[in-house]
């Protein structure tokens, strides 16, 4: 009976530790996009400063003591206010001078034009030597260049006194004051006193590298030096916000900056209600082009190594492929792929990590997200 017993207790363990039969790993999950297929935009953006399409340094023109200034910083001024006065009175005291040395040149004209007429008809009769007729003519030429001198004098002396009352030469926005009343200015040199910009239209200036350059001048190379037509060109302030204004591509600079690598380039945008002022920054956007028929992937599905770009495929058979592609812009959270792959197929979008060349894998289509590619009315 115990034999029994002990043969049956020893067939039970053998046959609990006899292996089962292999259970396979499971495929791994991974989430997958469509390629799908849009017409994209192409834009460049540059970021630049504004500045006043036209900044005038307001200076003085004369030496003198600044009496008074006449406007509020910061404020908008006209063409032909002023600004500020520079004490008149040494100026007026000069002006005085020139006028008299003027008069008494005119009297001594007019002493040698009759010395000239009297001694004509006595050296025609031999009554007077020709030398002292010839002395008189002399004279009255003198004196005559005397009065030019003395006429160009009082001139530059109203001149001078003009430039006490210092104006504006333009309409515009006017800066802080450099100078107090009460300061000796312009002498030696023509004082900086204020600084008046024009600020509607406002420029935008930015620096094109020169691959993107290049990339815009072999579009059309048979307008290279003509005027841009650029336009509709959005501004977007540092703060976030559009420019509720699209601006035009202005004047492009000569030559590109050696030390810089970038070309200057000028962008006009109207500033009706002055919110741009001279060195604010933003972000200017250009439409170049559009794409017909882009094919677009998320950009999270594009894996860089060394500057070689890939996406991992995933077939009919739920098998992963990586694939060589060669991408081109982004477009918000996609990428444009410019070779390499064909509308319709999946790629891996995440789950990259756990995938290999040729694994068969559980594919889980991504939670559609809309991807709208953004259009602008902008034309070349």
């Amino acid at each position: 009976m115990h034999r029994v017993v002990w043969f049956l207790a020893a067939a039970c363990a053998a046959a609990c530790n006899r292996p089962g039969p292999a259970v396979a790993p499971q495929a791994p999950e991974v989430y997958v996009a469509p390629v799908v297929q849009q017409d994209v935009p192409e834009y460049l953006d540059l970021v630049g400063q504004t500045q006043g399409s036209q900044d005038v340094d307001i200076r003085a023109r004369v030496e003198g003591y600044l009496e008074t200034m006449n406007f509020r910083e910061g404020a908008f001024v006209r063409k032909g206010e002023r600004l500020y006065r520079i004490d008149p009175k040494p100026l007026q005291a000069a002006l005085a001078g020139a006028t008299a040395d003027l008069e008494t040149a005119r009297a001594r004209l007019e002493k040698t034009a009759n010395d000239v007429n009297r001694y004509t008809p006595l050296a025609a009769k031999q009554a007077v030597s020709q030398q002292e007729l010839d002395n008189a003519r002399s004279a009255h030429e003198a004196a005559r260049s005397q009065v030019d001198a003395a006429k160009a004098a009082v001139e530059k002396a109203r001149l001078d006194l003009s430039y006490t009352s210092v104006l504006s030469p333009i309409d515009g926005l006017v800066g802080t004051t450099q100078v107090k009343p009460g300061s000796l200015v312009g002498r030696g040199e023509s004082t900086l006193l204020t600084t008046v910009s024009r600020i509607d239209p406002i420029i935008f200036k930015v620096a094109v590298t020169e691959a993107d350059y290049l990339r815009v001048a072999r579009r059309a190379p048979e307008r290279i030096g003509q005027a841009p037509r650029l336009s509709d060109i959005q501004l977007t302030l540092a703060d976030g916000t559009v420019h509720p204004h699209t601006g035009r591509v202005g004047p492009v600079e000569r030559a590109v900056n050696a030390a810089t690598g970038t070309l200057g380039v000028q962008i006009y945008f109207p500033n009706p209600d002055s919110v741009l002022r001279p060195g604010q920054y933003g972000r200017a956007r250009l439409l170049l082009d559009t794409k017909i028929g882009a094919l677009l992937v998320p950009q999270r599905a594009v894996r860089e190594i060394q500057s070689l770009y890939s996406v991992a495929v995933v077939n009919a058979d739920a098998k992963v492929t990586f694939r060589n592609v060669k991408v081109g812009p982004r477009v918000g959270t996609l990428w444009v792929i410019e070779e390499g792959l064909k509308p319709g197929e999946r790629v891996v979008a995440e789950g990259l990590q756990s995938i290999s060349e040729g694994l068969t894998v559980r594919a889980t289509p991504m939670a559609e997200t809309s991807h709208p590619v953004a259009t602008s009315g902008a034309e070349k």
